[in-house]
């Protein structure tokens, strides 16, 4: 499936990504899932608001992408690489 990451390719990225953040009315939803929907954006070139329903709420994926930018986290990625 084009959607699913799978664990090698999470153990790869995990070091680099920061722990999930949740709140206790609402779970945060895990690093793998998010991953997977920035990367639907990146494959498809589609915008955020054009997320399929089945990954739920664009903003959600949208704000930790942009966490993650900010904090640098692609770019240690890259480097890694």
């Amino acid at each position: 499936d084009r959607d699913i990451i799978d664990d090698a390719g999470l153990g790869l990225l995990a070091p680099f990504l920061p722990p999930i953040r949740g709140r206790a009315c609402r779970p945060a939803i895990d690093n793998r899932r998010i991953l997977e929907r920035i990367f639907w954006i990146a494959r498809t070139g589609s915008p955020w608001r054009d997320l399929p329903e089945r990954f739920g709420k664009w903003n959600t994926v949208w704000r930790r992408f942009a966490r993650w930018r900010d904090d640098e986290i692609y770019e240690a990625i890259l480097g890694a690489l």
